[in-house]
């Protein structure tokens, strides 16, 4: 394998973005892929078709202990989720929380088949080692987060991508989204669930570092895939309103600011007792001070992370968290944070620029409707 510059970590495919002419970036301690053929291009190329993307930095765990029902109880311990009663082959969203309700980090969790009691989790990749401290020092005796780094996980997202999956894995076409079975890819054994993070239908494919770059070269060979970089990623999800941690989300932003009080199980409401449980009930009942919006440039600029967001007479009501071009709408398109009082769809609001405050308007997340298949 090339060596990355620096002190840059790699991932199982590093050779194979060099070959593709990935064009390399530092991104969460590793180099990866930004884009190939374009920003553009891979972003439209995912919505009509089937992108594939490297999402092997990230941090694939596995909580697991002797006493079975002990492990779901270990993470509801730490996440305002339900877990014992998830059932084989099922999927959640979560959100490992600090005892004053902020976010440390939001993660998938999934049950595989089998009666050990086994939960999967995954981290995003510039949290794992802080997840890792969190869960080490609060996990109970008996239970264990065992890291799963020799393996690899790739993205295949856009209307066409079970279509080019299943000539692999024809078991996946039955699966729902937020659901995961193991299976085989041309005889090589993997997780493969139906989700993803563009907003579009997709699959993510959890496999041994060692078979990574057969599995991409074969999805790669389907003429419905091309290989999607970390840049289209962004305004993929950016368009789907889907919010990314170290801009949308940290350890100052509660779920039900950041509209993610879904996570929040109906159970976990009544009888609380997870991490920060005494502010996040409060602001589910009489609401936050601020919440995540959609934000709509009246002009053709995007606007960026840090750009004040006004109200009237210029009082500074908020912050843009993440901002873009929407090569969807053909237009740009942010998210940010704003004062309970303007989150309103249709507030009229003001973001500042190059040029000054520029008009725009609070819409409601997403700016592309989802495509998964329920």
């Amino acid at each position: 394998m090339t060596e990355a510059p620096g002190d840059l970590r790699t991932t199982p495919l590093f050779d194979l973005h060099r070959e593709l002419g990935g064009r390399m970036v530092p991104f969460a301690g590793y180099s990866m892929p930004v884009q190939y053929e374009g920003i553009l291009a891979e972003h439209r190329w995912t919505r009509e078709s089937a992108g594939l993307f490297d999402v092997s930095h990230m941090g694939q765990r596995v909580l697991a202990g002797a006493e079975h029902s002990g492990v779901a109880a270990a993470l509801e311990a730490l996440t305002p989720g339900a877990f014992a009663a998830l059932g084989e082959g099922r999927m959640r969203y979560t959100l490992l929380l600090s005892e004053t309700g902020g976010i440390i980090d939001d993660l998938m969790v999934t049950r595989p088949a089998g009666a050990d009691g086994r939960l999967l989790l995954v981290f995003n990749a510039g949290r794992k080692e802080i997840d890792d401290a969190y869960f080490g020092e609060h996990l109970p005796a008996g239970i264990g987060l065992r890291s799963e780094e020799d393996r690899a996980l790739l993205a295949l997202q856009g209307p066409k991508a079970v279509d080019a999956l299943a000539r692999h894995c024809p078991d996946v076409a039955g699966l729902k989204f937020m659901n995961a079975t193991e299976t085989t890819f041309d005889g090589t054994h993997c997780l493969v669930s139906r989700s993803g993070y563009t907003g579009e239908d997709g699959f993510e494919i959890s496999i041994p570092a060692a078979e990574a770059e057969k599995v991409a070269r074969a999805l790669l060979a389907e003429p419905e895939v091309k290989p999607v970089g970390l840049g289209a990623r962004d305004s993929l999800r950016l368009e789907a309103g889907l919010p990314l941690y170290g801009h949308d989300l940290d350890e100052t932003t509660s779920p039900v600011e950041a509209g993610l009080a879904f996570a929040v199980a109906k159970a976990r409401r009544e009888t609380g007792g997870f991490p920060g449980s005494d502010r996040i009930l409060h602001e589910l009942a009489d609401g936050p001070r601020r919440l995540r919006v959609g934000i709509r440039p009246a002009g053709r600029a995007p606007v960026r992370e840090g750009a004040e967001i006004l109200g009237p007479g210029g009082t500074r009501i908020g912050e843009v968290t993440s901002g873009g071009f929407g090569p969807t709408i053909n237009a740009p398109v942010a998210m940010g944070y704003v004062a309970a009082a303007y989150a309103a769809p249709g507030t009229a609001i003001q973001v500042s620029g190059r040029r000054g405050p520029e008009p725009a308007e609070i819409i409601a997340l997403p700016f592309v409707p989802p495509r998964y298949v329920r």
